[in-house]
């Protein structure tokens, strides 16, 4: 019985919510205003889903629901947001590069690695100012299968991995829009780049020691996606209203 309280449940969420409850990842562009009912819909699925086939990320309501709800406030009600979302996690097998062999010294006997990708959440928003901003967070994981010799002479197989959380936030001003350096630099972790075109185009990137906590993770990305906004003052062509 409680099993199909909680189907109903997940009956009466939103298509999208649906979707990746039962496919684990959806891509869609939609105007600002038709994501409210997708972000109350995901905000409420730990309160109404208890089973655990049917549980989604925590990166869902503790990272992608609070950016969906920053990005709107900065739009306009015609502007489109697009989000890509993957929750498959890093053991699909499309996501995993090649091996390679890495060269060793005793009492390591052999070692191979390889990569993962995992480019888990891209976002997209058109701003009132005029400016486009695009977010994308990745997770590299290295892997490190290698076989060693200890001091009995006995072998043994250790497989060990090092994950990376890269975040990247790009911001195309509006026309007409120049930026200005901001007072202070960005920390030490964020690597800002001011491209000039046809529009400024304004990247930052950080590279994260990971896998932090969701909460962690969110703070972090939007200290990254602050520091594009401090390249134009308030009062200048293509502002932000943060």
């Amino acid at each position: 019985m409680f099993w199909r309280k909680q189907r109903a449940a997940i009956e009466g969420f939103h298509p999208l919510h649906r979707t990746l409850v039962e496919e684990k990842w959806f891509s869609v562009s939609l105007p600002r205003d038709q994501w409210e009912p997708v972000i109350r819909s995901l905000a409420g699925h730990e309160a109404a889903v208890k089973r655990r086939r049917w549980r989604i990320t925590p990166r869902t309501s503790g990272v992608l629901v609070p950016m969906l709800r920053v990005l709107a406030a900065d739009m306009p009600p015609e502007g489109m947001l697009s989000v890509a979302l993957d929750t498959r996690g890093a053991d699909v097998p499309e996501k995993r590069g090649p091996e390679r062999p890495v060269q060793v010294s005793r009492p390591i006997m052999s070692m191979k690695e390889w990569f993962v990708l995992d480019p888990w959440l891209r976002m997209r928003a058109e701003l009132r100012d005029g400016s486009v901003v695009e977010l994308a967070v990745t997770d590299r994981v290295r892997h490190r299968k290698y076989r060693k010799r200890n001091p009995r002479g006995k072998i043994k197989y250790k497989h060990k991995t090092k994950t990376v959380q890269m975040v990247s936030v790009t911001r195309r001003l509006g026309k007409g829009a120049a930026p200005r350096p901001p007072g202070t630099p960005p920390p030490r972790w964020i690597q800002v780049r001011v491209k000039d075109g046809n529009r400024f185009v304004i990247r930052a990137n950080a590279k994260l020691l990971g896998p932090l906590k969701d909460d962690e993770l969110r703070e972090r990305i939007l200290h990254v996606s602050t520091e594009p906004f401090r390249w134009t003052p308030t009062g200048a062509a293509g502002r932000s209203t943060r």
